[in-house]
This record gives structure tokens, C-alpha cells and sequence, in this order.
């Protein structure tokens, strides 16, 4: 039973984020999976109530980790990709078998940590330069009139020429006409009128300013600014070289190098470490491939024993030294997602399953799924179709029972061969359009109706044989 509490014993949190709404928003991308759903939904409003606790709470708060469990194709990707999205959080997708084998073909696992600083570090400049991009463009205005409109420079000791010199002296400019010269080039300028003019721009010398350091694991991607240790004009630093470009050209190179000067790299950096921190997600696919297996007459698996354990301290909490700072993972949601088809998530190490305790199985999509996928989502396949064909001149219709047709191969494909989910709608459709699609510069202008019949044509000899099928659908 709910027992009504007053409002006066608690601090209401008044995020507008709540859990219907959240899973609102997946619905609109997102076929079915509510359980899987709520369950994230439930871990992102937990991380939202976590930061209205007082600090010495707040950092006892472990986050709610999740494993999916569930076959390929059914939207456990998307629904993690979609949830960060919805936040604007840092988020990072990474298969854990890339750990395995580490030096030949893997990683090292603190990488994925380093890789997620980078996308926040990005994440949080463009929010920086879009913040002082008015700013940027009005300086690098200024410097491109500059170069039209330049300061004439006289000898102000010379007297003015008497009548034995030359009569074609004129006096040099007052402030006032060069202001006025200038407001004119302006306007000229935002007009588009000075674009093919060609000026001469002086811009750094070399690319970037920062040297990565490529070593073995444990050090891979560290990088550090040689500008900061070595003496001006070492490395391209501080020299310049001009270049003949047009006005437009000019403005855009410009505006690069004074948002660049606008922007506090170093408050950024904090920000980015701060926001990989407590936002952060983690999206780990396939971890099934490195549990062991629960079958017997197998010795135990080193290598993917060994990437469990190289996880757990991830997982658990720790710092991983990053080149924009040592970056803490106690409070990054971790997703781990698997099909678990030859293992189970009992067959983890035993410490690494306590760090995700929330579990939820996936179902297969059914051709009733197939159906609502197709139309529904606000980036539904058909959609697509019908925008990418419009943009060639040529209007493209989709009958219900091609709907429904379409949903029907895809469907006994997967039954028949293997059970690939919601990609085999893409193998399918893109196989019906192939035609439409080709010749979509020579059809401007018409309208192509797509129904059960044109489906049934173009599938219908493919999906009845099952060599062509295995390699063309």
C-alpha cells in the first residue's frame, strides 16, 4: 500500500526527466523492450536523484548498472544510444572481445575510459564554441576588414608640397573617411558581395599543436602539449606562414582561430573529466564472448577470465589517468550487453556480476514487430526511403500490404537462416529499392508505388532459395 507523504518532509526533485517520460521518448525510436525500457529508464532517474543528495551521500551511491540479455537485432544498442542522447551524456559503444588477446589484436580495457574523456572533452567544446561564436565571427570580421580596409601609414613630419611639386599629393585620410570606407566594406561584406576577393590571411604554421604519444598498452593515446615545454618556434609553434585565400574562405579560416582563442582549453578539460565522471555511459557489447562457459570438459578459459578481471576494477571504481586529467569511474553507468547463447550471466566472475544488478531479457521480434518497425519509429526505414528518393525528384508510396509483405519475408529469413532481428528489415527493403533507387535520377518528377505485388516479385524467387538467400539476404 502507498501511503501519502507530506510535502514539507521532503525536497521534491522537479527534474522533468522522469521515468514515463524517458520511456516516452525511447518509444518514439523504439519498437517494444519495455522492460528493458523501465530498466533504464530507472537507472538514468536514479543517477538525476543521486545529484540532489548532499555530497558526503552522493558519493555512496553506486550507480545501477545493466545487463541486456538478448539475441542480435533487437534493440538493445539503440535503446543505450538513445537514452545517452536524450541526456546529452558521453557515450561510448565498445565490443568487450576487442580486449582479449592484448598486443596482438585487442586493447588495453582502461582505453575505453580514455576514449570516453575524449568524447566528453568534444562534447564539451562545441557547447564552449557555440557559446562564443557571435563573438568569434564579429573578431574575425574585424581582421578581414582589416586586411580590405588597411591602415594607410604617412610621415607625419612631412610638410605638404608646395606648387613646384608634384600636384597629384593628396592629403592622407581623416579618421572619419576611413571609418566611413570602412562601414562600407562591411556591408559589402555581409552581402556576399566581397566573397571572390582575394586576400592574404596570416594562420598558425603546421596542424595541431599536440603530439600523441603512441606506446604499448597501458599508455596507448597519451598525449601532452609540446607548446608548454619547448621555446617558441619549435614544432611549428608560434610561427606563422600567409596564404592567398578568397574573403569567404578567409572568414571561415578565421573564425576557427579566434574560437579557439575564446575558449578556456583548461576549464574545459575540467569540465569534460567532470561530465565523463558523473554522466558518463559505457555501452559494452558482447560480453557474453568473455564469460567462460558453463559446459564442462573445457579447461578454464585464461583469456577471458583475464578480460573479466581487467573490467572489474573499471566497473568497481578507479582512476584512469587520461591526457586531460585522471579520470574516476565509480559513478559511469556500464550497459553490458550478450545474446548469452553458449553461456549465461551466472558463467561472470562472481565479483563482476555484482557490479551490474540490474538484469533484463530481450524478446525476439515477431512479424507483428517487423510491421510497427517499418512505419512507426520517427526514423522508420520506410520514411527514410520515402525522403532519401524525394530529394532525386521522385515520390515513393508504400502500400499497407507492402507493409505487411515486407514484414513477412523478413520474418521467414530470419526463421529460415539465421535470426539477425530488425537488420534483416534493412537487407530486405534495401533489396526491393535496389531498382527504384538506381534509376531515381531518370524518374524525377513520377510516382512509384510500391505494394504486395512489387515486393513479391523482386523477393519472391530469392526467399524460396536458400543458397541465394544465405548471400543476398
Amino acid at each position: 500500500m502507498i501511503h501519502t507523504v507530506p510535502g514539507s518532509l521532503f525536497n521534491r526533485l522537479e527534474d522533468p526527466l522522469t521515468p514515463n517520460k524517458i520511456v516516452e521518448e525511447l518509444d518514439k525510436f523504439i519498437i517494444g523492450q519495455n522492460d528493458a525500457k523501465k530498466a533504464v529508464a530507472l537507472a538514468l532517474r536514479n543517477r538525476i536523484r543521486r545529484r540532489a543528495l548532499s555530497p558526503e551521500l552522493r558519493d555512496e551511491v553506486a550507480p545501477k548498472n545493466i545487463i541486456m540479455i538478448g539475441p542480435t537485432g533487437v534493440g538493445k544498442t539503440e535503446i543505450a544510444r538513445r537514452l545517452a542522447r536524450l541526456t546529452g551524456s558521453p557515450f561510448l559503444k565498445i565490443e568487450a572481445s576487442k580486449f582479449t588477446e592484448v598486443g596482438y589484436v585487442g586493447r588495453d580495457v582502461e582505453s575505453m575510459i580514455r576514449d570516453l574523456a575524449e568524447i566528453s572533452y568534444n562534447i564539451v567544446k562545441a557547447e564552449k564554441i557555440v557559446s562564443v561564436q557571435e563573438k568569434a565571427r564579429r573578431n574575425a570580421e574585424e581582421r578581414v576588414l582589416d586586411l580590405l580596409v588597411p591602415t594607410s601609414h604617412y610621415e607625419p613630419s612631412r610638410p605638404a608640397p608646395d606648387s613646384t611639386e608634384s600636384q597629384s599629393w593628396e592629403p592622407p585620410p581623416t579618421e572619419t573617411s576611413l571609418k566611413a570606407t570602412r562601414e562600407k566594406m562591411r556591408d559589402l561584406l555581409h552581402q556576399g558581395k566581397l566573397d571572390d576577393r582575394t586576400v592574404e590571411v596570416e594562420l598558425p604554421a603546421g596542424g595541431s599543436q599536440s603530439l600523441r604519444i603512441f606506446t604499448p598498452a597501458g599508455m596507448e593515446e597519451m598525449g601532452f602539449n609540446l607548446q608548454d615545454m619547448l621555446p617558441p618556434g619549435m614544432l611549428g609553434g608560434g610561427q606563422k606562414k600567409t596564404r592567398k585565400v578568397k574573403v569567404g574562405e578567409a572568414i571561415e579560416l578565421l573564425l576557427k582561430e579566434e574560437e579557439e582563442k575564446l575558449v578556456d582549453q583548461e576549464e574545459i578539460s575540467q569540465e569534460a573529466v567532470e561530465r565523463a565522471e558523473q554522466s558518463g555511459i559505457i555501452f559494452l557489447d558482447e560480453i557474453d564472448k568473455v564469460a567462460g562457459h558453463s559446459s564442462g570438459g573445457h579447461g578454464p578459459d585464461v583469456s577471458r577470465e583475464g578480460v573479466q578481471r581487467d573490467l572489474l576494477p573499471i566497473v568497481e571504481g578507479s582512476r584512469v589517468n587520461t591526457r586531460y586529467g585522471l579520470v574516476r569511474t565509480d559513478h559511469i553507468l556500464f550497459v553490458a550487453a550478450g545474446a548469452f547463447h553458449m553461456s549465461k550471466p551466472s558463467d561472470l566472475l562472481p565479483e563482476l556480476q555484482g557490479r551490474f544488478p540490474i538484469r533484463v531479457e530481450l524478446q525476439s521480434l515477431s512479424r507483428e514487430d517487423f510491421v510497427r518497425i517499418l512505419q512507426e519509429p520517427q526514423n522508420a526505414l520506410i520514411l527514410q526511403y520515402i525522403a532519401l528518393l524525394a530529394t532525386e525528384g521522385v515520390e515513393v508510396e508504400f502500400t499497407p500490404d507492402a507493409v505487411e509483405s515486407l514484414a513477412d519475408f523478413a520474418a521467414l529469413i530470419n526463421d529460415r537462416l539465421e535470426n539477425i532481428g530488425a537488420r534483416r528489415l534493412h537487407t530486405v527493403i534495401e533489396k526491393v529499392m535496389e531498382e527504384v533507387s538506381f534509376n531515381a535520377p531518370e524518374l524525377a518528377g513520377t510516382k512509384v508505388v510500391v505494394d504486395k505485388n512489387y515486393v513479391g516479385g523482386v523477393l519472391k524467387d530469392v526467399a524460396n532459395n536458400d543458397d541465394l538467400s544465405k548471400y543476398i539476404l
